[in-house]
Order: structure tokens, then sequence, then C-alpha cells
């Protein structure tokens, strides 16, 4: 089975993560299937909004913790080099997302933890089922965010609750995130998909011109510094995958336990 599917429904062109046995976790090949689905979706000129949401009953659930656990066996500088490619492997992506001159609308269910909420705050809108569950989650890794979150979380949020987020890593639900402004609207779990699309078809007949230069304007509050984070953020994962810390957080999560961690280097 394909790790992401492409769906079209009239004018709305439907991004599917499709592994749902690990909560739509993503992988390095997942990553360069989703950066390929998101190239497609800004070139279709017959595509004019894009969904994108989980299969099955989670959104994304942020790095996939077999893969952390493979490279965690890898000397600390490999390990380094490693993470760094696959965090750098997101950039495409998320640049694409967040400024391909039509709407992204993400439909959110169960759990967007990671990388899972910084694909939530690279769409420009959201809708959330009530059983949602959101985390930044790194820290509980014991390493810091990547996907842009440390570019738009505090735009969203304000400092101070970005900060509560990333570094005690607790999880909030979908009221909350609907409080704190990281969706737009909630819906029943059984809804969710339909209101979703219904959003995306809306903004498909909208005035595509307009959208486009609205979106634009919007990210420039942002300009430069979005891609200039992307790639901080990549540098710092990386140094911390590096750690004893990353190696502990990793072995922790697996075995279902609260991490020793221990801040060596």
């Amino acid at each position: 089975m394909p790790k992401v599917i492409v769906e079209r429904h009239g004018a709305v062109l439907e991004i599917v993560l499709n592994r749902p046995e690990v909560l739509n976790a993503v992988d390095r090949e997942t990553i360069e299937a989703l950066a390929a689905a998101a190239a497609e979706a800004a070139e279709d000129k017959t595509a004019h909004a894009v969904l994108l949401r989980g299969a099955g009953t989670h959104f994304c659930a942020g790095g996939d913790i077999g893969m952390f656990a493979r490279l965690i066996e890898l000397p600390p500088e490999q390990r380094r080099m490693a993470l760094y490619r696959i965090v750098e492997a997101l950039h495409p992506l998320l640049v694409r997302l967040r400024y391909m001159p039509k709407p992204v609308v993400a439909a959110v269910q169960g759990a967007a933890a990671g990388f899972g909420l910084s694909l939530v705050l690279a769409a420009d809108l959201a809708l959330a089922a009530g059983d949602a569950a959101f985390s930044c989650g790194y820290i509980n890794l014991g390493t810091s965010p990547d996907g842009g979150m440390t570019a738009i979380l505090p735009t969203v949020v304000g400092l101070k609750r970005a900060s509560e987020l990333m570094l005690l890593g607790e999880r909030i639900g979908a009221t909350d995130a609907l409080a704190l402004g990281l969706v737009n609207r909630l819906a029943t779990p059984e809804r969710l998909r339909g209101e979703a699309g219904e959003l995306a078809a809306r903004l498909a007949a909208g005035p595509t011109t307009a959208y486009a230069r609205t979106k634009a304007l919007l990210q420039q509050t942002i300009g430069d510094a979005f891609e200039a984070q992307l790639r901080r953020e990549a540098e710092n994962f990386a140094a911390c995958a590096a750690s004893d810390d990353f190696v502990e957080g990793v072995r922790a999560f697996r075995e279902k336990r609260h991490p020793n961690f221990t801040g060596k280097p």
C-alpha cells in the first residue's frame, strides 16, 4: 500500500497520510511522498484547494519511532548526520504547503503530535474532531522541534504559551486547541471528513487569484525567516539527536516508561 494517497474530488486535491497502523507517523519514504504530493498539488492548475488528512482514526503521530530506534544504534556523529538529512527532507514539503498559491485545509482526528502538529500549523485552515489531541512532543524524546514549529507556533499562540507547549510537551485537547487558535473549527469524528471536504470545496469554488494573493501577503508576515528557521531547526534537531538524552528518550518511549534524562551531550 502507498504511504501517501492523492485523490481528486472536483477542484479539491486530497492528500492522505496512509500509515494508520503506526498512527500515520512519518519515515523518510513518507516524507518524500508527501513532498511529491504537495508539489503535484502546487503545480496542478485544475486543483484550487488542498485537503490534508490521515487515514484511519489519527492525523499524524510525528516521526516514526521505529526509524528513530534504528538510528540510535549508530555512533553519535553518524546519527547526527542521518537525522539532519531526514529533517532537511521535510523542508520542500513545508515550503510548498505554506507558499503554494491555493488554500490548504487540514482535517485533524486523533493524534497530531510532533511533526503532525507542524503539518497542522503549515495548513491555512484546520478543522479538528472532538477526539483530537495535540502535542509538540519533541522534548519527551530529548530533542528540539522541527517542521517550522518554532517559527509558526509563537505567532499563533504567543511566546509564553509556545514555550509552555514546547518545553513541557504536554497534550492538549481539541477544545483547548480551538481556544489557542491552533484550529479554526471543531466537528464530531463522524462529520470531520465531510465538513473539511465542504470547506475545501467552498474555497476551491472561490476567487483563486484573490486567495493566492491574500495567502502570499499573509506569508510575508514571516517572510524569509521561515526558511532560515527551518535550517536552524534541522541543525539543532540533529545536534540533539547525537546526545545520550535522545537515545534515552527513544528507548523510554518504546518501553512505555518515563525517560531518565542526564543532560549529557
